[in-house]
């Protein structure tokens, strides 16, 4: 397990502290800025607010903590290989959002969705779909995990706290988000701490929010 230096402990914590907040915190900013999801401009800014502080963890790894990419799941690996775990990735979400879609929710009397349809174009929610598989899995995969179970000495503290918080700030989607991304996030969360490979996760996370929110609609459209 890599671990940071003692001098770069410090910069440990400013980097969960990002992972763990920096999502929520530029969605706070945006609703009381009186934006909505109808803003093509400003969800722009707010998704490239959200992709600098990417950025700006990555630097956190290399120049401040002085580890490598491996460090957080980002590690060579043979093409067919990535392609595989990916599929089989992909298939544990959609296997996690049928779970609750189609059983646990209807279970619960509850729905979701069906708020008025598309919110933005198909160009600014390729930018937010994008951004939610790269950004959501380095903070609260591959970044949390790994720092946390550094700190603590804890598998399950390491799973349990970015999973808890990362199914608690979709509250805006209700409870049925919040169900929904615990789920996904239970699979996701189960498949990193197994292969350690974070790229395979970004990879999948994008699929299953690209499908259904660009490529069907695209298709639709154009028929």
């Amino acid at each position: 397990m890599n671990r940071a230096s003692p001098a770069g402990r410090a910069w440990t914590y400013v980097g969960l502290v990002i992972a763990f907040f920096g999502i929520p915190a530029v969605n706070l900013v945006f609703k009381l800025a009186g934006y909505t999801r109808k803003d093509d401009g400003a969800i722009v800014v707010r998704e490239l607010a959200i992709l600098a502080l990417v950025a700006a963890l990555l630097w956190i790894v290399r120049s401040g903590e002085r580890l490598p990419w491996s460090s957080i799941g980002l590690r060579r690996q043979p093409v067919g290989f990535a392609i595989l775990w990916t599929l089989a990735a992909i298939a544990a979400f959609a296997a996690a959002l049928f779970l609750c879609l189609g059983l646990l929710l209807p279970a619960l009397g509850l729905t979701y969705g069906g708020q008025g349809g598309p919110a933005v174009s198909l160009g600014v929610t390729t930018l937010v779909v994008m951004r939610a598989g790269l950004a959501e899995e380095v903070f609260y995969r591959g970044y949390a995990i790994e720092r946390l179970e550094a700190l603590s000495g804890s598998r399950a503290v390491a799973a349990i706290v970015p999973l808890v918080l990362f199914a608690g700030f979709h509250f805006s989607q209700g409870i049925a988000g919040v169900l929904i991304a615990f789920f996904v996030g239970s699979a996701a969360t189960a498949i990193y701490l197994w292969k350690r490979n974070l790229a395979i996760l970004i990879a999948a996370h994008f699929t299953v929010d690209f499908v259904p929110n660009v490529l069907l609609p695209l298709i639709a459209g154009n028929s």
